[in-house]
Formats: structure tokens, C-alpha cells, sequence
């Protein structure tokens, strides 16, 4: 789908355009991305010249095959690699204390790429990109101030949590039914479930809270965190506590773990909505409670700085970078098994909603990494 991720272009699919992104993103100070880090900058396979022979990108706590975060931000990498024919290594580090050795190590392998994916990792980089100055470190969700040698992408997630907040307070007002799935429009209550609690994800849960006041001032948000991104029986545990007390739709921002939501939801007979990429693709079984999905392009931006290091363009992506509603980098795609299908209210309140946050008559009390 093109331009903005949301309802303006109703559909699904979990890629944003990223020629679009990257044009809009690229002209200013703003975007978004993961870490990356590289022994040097290489030309296209076939200059001649050299080029770049493998990225390596550490995890953020959730690890891959989180069907979200980590995994949205592979597959920009392995597009890339499929155009340019470099190699990718995956390095699993859940454990942010050991963020500054694994990423050092990283650096000492000489990887002409390396990528950190997540805010947990700019304590640690903030010191590694001035011991390994030759390396050409990508930070996602945060940036280095000063480092020439950082490409800084923050997610404005602020902004996408806002979106799924409209999205869940419209709907409990709605009454709606799929299937064996439906909406209590009498209890106006919706879910939030965290995965581990830290000033991120409460900055998450503040903005959907006040998303979803924003589209319905009488509903009530029940919030709650799982103690995991790995581990989907927390999450469970906490969106079947929130469904048994009336939330009839519950947004999870608790990568791998969400899925316990999803389950969660599945069983009674609720909706949940998705994080980071379209879930109603990426976890298909639960398709049919997935009504739709606040994503952020960060597939476009680990894209982007790779093709920056094989185009020895890396200079051009230094610095820091937004991705926002404003340059289509965040919104909200609808769910595989309701497109033309949401109430044309939900739709509006999104189109209503993108507008107010890229005017600025929105005023959320935190930002993308923390209030």
C-alpha cells in the first residue's frame, strides 16, 4: 500500500511503501531504525569496487522470531541482502546488561554492518560508538547525540500508540461481531498489556490511554504487564483478566508475548489489536481476532542504512531520524480478515486522529522512548 499506514488506504499488509517513506524521511532530520554497526562501506556487487559482505544485527530483549519488532526489522535487512547479495548474521541478546560486550564483539568481528534494534542498547552504544569510530553503528528507536558515526532512528511510538488507543475506544462504542467474536458496546472498556515494565513501555501505555479517551471519553483502559516479551503465558494471564472485567478489545505492546493476548481473546470471544507489523499476517492463526494493527516502518529504515553502507552513502543517514505519521512512518493497517469490513467510524476516527497529530493538536504527555 502507499503513502501514510492507515485507514486513508484501507487494506492490509504489513510493508509500508518505502520508496515513499524513504523520499519523505531523507529530506529532513527525521525517520527510524535499528543498530547497525560496520568495519567499513562497500560499493554495489557489480562495481568492482569494494563491497559490503555481511550485516550483523543484535536483538532487542524480545529476540527474533518475535513475529514483530525484531523480525519487522530483519526483513528489511534480508531485502536489502537479497538486492545487494550481502550476508546478515543474527545475534540473540535478550540480556540488555550484556549490551556493551555483545555489541563490542560484534565491532571486532568487522562486519561491514551491524544493527542494534531497540532503545535498550543506547546506554551501551553511546560508549561503543566512541571506542569503534570507524564502525557505522544504526541505532533503532533512539539516537547518539554527537556521534558521527551513528545513524539514529526514533520511532514516534507515541504516535502509533495514540492510533491504537482511537482504535479501541471507537470500537467498544461499536457493536460489532465476527464470527463467534463480538464487542460489548454497554461496557466501553478497553486492554492494554505491556510486556516488561520500563519507562518505554509506559510511555506506550500513557499514549494509548490517552488515544483512547481521546476517541471516547467515558471508556475505561485496564492496564497491566505480562514480565515478559518472550513468553506469552504473562501476557495471557493479565488480557483474560481484562476481558473477564469487560475489555472487549485489548492492544498489546509485548512483541513475541502478545500472542498470549491473541490467545486470550481467541477463547472469549473478544478482539485484540496488533504491534510494530501487520500480526494478522505475521501470526495468522489468530487472524480473526486481529482487527487491525498500529505498525511503524522499520523495515524501511534497516533497508535504508544498508543500502547507505553498500552505496558508501553512509554519511548521508548520520544523525538522527523519526519515523512519524507525518512521513508515513507510523499509522494503522486494518486486519486481514476485516478489510471493508471495521465500522466506517473506526475509520474516521484514525483519518481524524492522523490529522490532530500531524498538526499538532494532539498533546501527549510522553514521548517516543519515555514520559
Amino acid at each position: 500500500m502507499g503513502g501514510r499506514p492507515g485507514s486513508r488506504v484501507p487494506g492490509t499488509g504489513s510493508r509500508i511503501d518505502r520508496r515513499t517513506l524513504l523520499a519523505t524521511a531523507l529530506s529532513g532530520t527525521t525517520a527510524t531504525a535499528g543498530c547497525l554497526a560496520g568495519a567499513g562501506s562497500g560499493l554495489g556487487e557489480d562495481s568492482g569496487e569494494e563491497r559490503v559482505d555481511e550485516v550483523a544485527m543484535v536483538s532487542s530483549p524480545a529476540g527474533f522470531d518475535d513475529d514483530a519488532f525484531n523480525d519487522e526489522a530483519l526483513a528489511g535487512l534480508q531485502e536489502a541482502a537479497s538486492e545487494y547479495g550481502f550476508g546478515i548474521r543474527t545475534i540473540q541478546a535478550t540480556q540488555p546488561e550484556r549490551y556493551e560486550s555483545v555489541q563490542a564483539d560484534a565491532a571486532e568481528e568487522g562486519h561491514d554492518l551491524v544493527v542494534c534494534a531497540s532503545d535498550y542498547h543506547t546506554d551501551a552504544l553511546s560508549t561503543n560508538a566512541a571506542t569503534y569510530p570507524d564502525q557505522n553503528w544504526m541505532l533503532i528507536n533512539n539516537a547518539i547525540q554527537g556521534a558521527d558515526n551513528v545513524s539514529g532512528w526514533i520511532e514516534r511510538n507515541d504516535q502509533l500508540s495514540f492510533l491504537a488507543g482511537v482504535v479501541a475506544g471507537t470500537m467498544t462504542g461499536e457493536r460489532f461481531h465476527h464470527n463467534r467474536y463480538r464487542t460489548d458496546p454497554e461496557s466501553a472498556t478497553v486492554g492494554f498489556v505491556g510486556g516488561e515494565e520500563s519507562d518505554l513501555l509506559r510511555a506506550f501505555e500513557r499514549s494509548y490511554v490517552e488515544g483512547a479517551r481521546w476517541a471516547n471519553e467515558d471508556v475505561e483502559v485496564l492496564s497491566g504487564y505480562g514480565g515478559s516479551f518472550e513468553d506469552p503465558a504473562g501476557a495471557d494471564r493479565v488480557a483474560s483478566a481484562q476481558i473477564d472485567d469487560g475489555a472487549d478489545v485489548v492492544w498489546h505492546a509485548a512483541a513475541g508475548a502478545g500472542e498470549g493476548v491473541f490467545a486470550a481473546a481467541d477463547r472469549r470471544g473478544r478482539f485484540a489489536l496488533g504491534v510494530d507489523t501487520d500480526q494478522s499476517v505475521a501470526v495468522e492463526e489468530y487472524a480473526d481476532v486481529i482487527l487491525g494493527s498500529a505498525v511503524k516502518a522499520v523495515d524501511s529504515a534497516t533497508y535504508r542504512v544498508a543500502k547507505a553502507v553498500v552505496e558508501d552513502e553512509f554519511e548521508e543517514v548520520v544523525g538522527e531520524r523519526t519515523l512519524s505519521v507525518a512521513n508515513g512512518g507510523v499509522g494503522f493497517v486494518v486486519g486481514r480478515e476485516f478489510e471493508d469490513r471495521l465500522p466506517e467510524g473506526v475509520l474516521e476516527a484514525v483519518g481524524d486522529a492522523e490529522d490532530a497529530l500531524e498538526e499538532g493538536r494532539v498533546d501527549l504527555s510522553c514521548g517516543p522512548t519515555g514520559c
